[in-house]
């Protein structure tokens, strides 16, 4: 496996770049500076807001590129790239027909803020990690002056068992996605990680034989797709691991950190030999 043709690393961040407390590693960062010196991109692709994103990794977020809501949003730096809006139409029969799933929590995710109707403390104290810029409104279905990139949806027991056989029927008009074991996206049909990532692989003129993605869940399965250094995580959904080519250490362990290690002892390798 020849990592010195890697020219664009993109990681999924929680359950893949993010240990279980949320965290970064410093080990990354160091690992990212040394990536700079061989001109390797970087992106960060998340179901996240872009403000949580930018948060996590606030030490580089004006240099890289961050693919945000699932593909709703993509920026390098302050420069927005790309956007998937919905449409306006679909988001208030959306909100009514989640309404009626018990105990599903809904989050109308904007261009300014992230909107929610609940008043429950539990759900807040844990939505505020992933959606640090909200707003908290009586009624979803009358905000409008906002752009929408994607409604995420929200059960403590599991998203795939509670929320997923509710919408199911919507896959061939929109992307409905399990994102993570409690939170299901619903979004425009062609905003995903995969087409967003395709975009900047264009941008950039990078191949796939030349890119490098790291991801846990079934949101990622399109981006790994257009990697052939494709890596799930030990701790990865089974569909992850069926799609991904190879299989990295946990988010725990620093599965991606691993990889780049590899991926950088075969840069200075070649570099050497040049």
């Amino acid at each position: 496996m020849d990592y010195a043709k890697v020219k664009l690393v993109v990681t999924d961040m929680d359950g893949t770049l993010l240990n279980e407390h949320g965290e970064v590693s410093d080990q990354f960062f160091q690992l990212y500076k040394k990536l700079k010196t061989h001109q390797v991109q970087f992106v960060a692709a998340s179901g996240r807001q872009h403000h949580s994103i930018g948060s996590k990794l606030s030490k580089i977020k004006n240099e890289i590129f961050i693919i945000a809501e699932n593909g709703g949003l993509t920026t390098q730096g302050p420069d927005e790239l790309h956007m998937a809006i919905m449409d306006g139409g679909h988001i208030t029969d959306l909100i009514q027909l989640l309404r009626a799933i018990e105990n599903a929590y809904i989050v109308l995710c904007g261009k300014d803020f992230a909107y929610i109707e609940t008043k429950d403390q539990a759900f807040i104290n844990m939505f505020k990690e992933f959606y640090p810029k909200f707003s908290i409104v009586n009624d979803l279905t009358k905000i409008t002056n906002d752009a929408f990139f994607k409604i995420a949806v929200y059960h403590f027991e599991s998203s795939e068992d509670f929320v997923y056989p509710a919408v199911k029927h919507l896959e061939n008009a929109l992307q409905v996605k399990v994102s993570g074991k409690n939170w299901l996206d619903i979004s425009h049909p062609n905003a995903n990680k995969g087409l967003s990532l395709k975009f900047l692989q264009n941008k950039l003129g990078v191949s796939e034989k030349e890119t490098m993605v790291f991801g846990d869940y079934n949101n990622d399965l399109e981006m790994l797709k257009l990697g052939d250094f494709s890596f799930a995580m030990k701790n990865a959904h089974p569909n992850v691991i069926k799609v991904a080519n190879f299989i990295t250490k946990s988010n725990n362990d620093n599965g991606v950190e691993a990889v780049l290690e590899k991926l950088l002892m075969a840069k200075f390798k070649l570099k050497n030999q040049s």
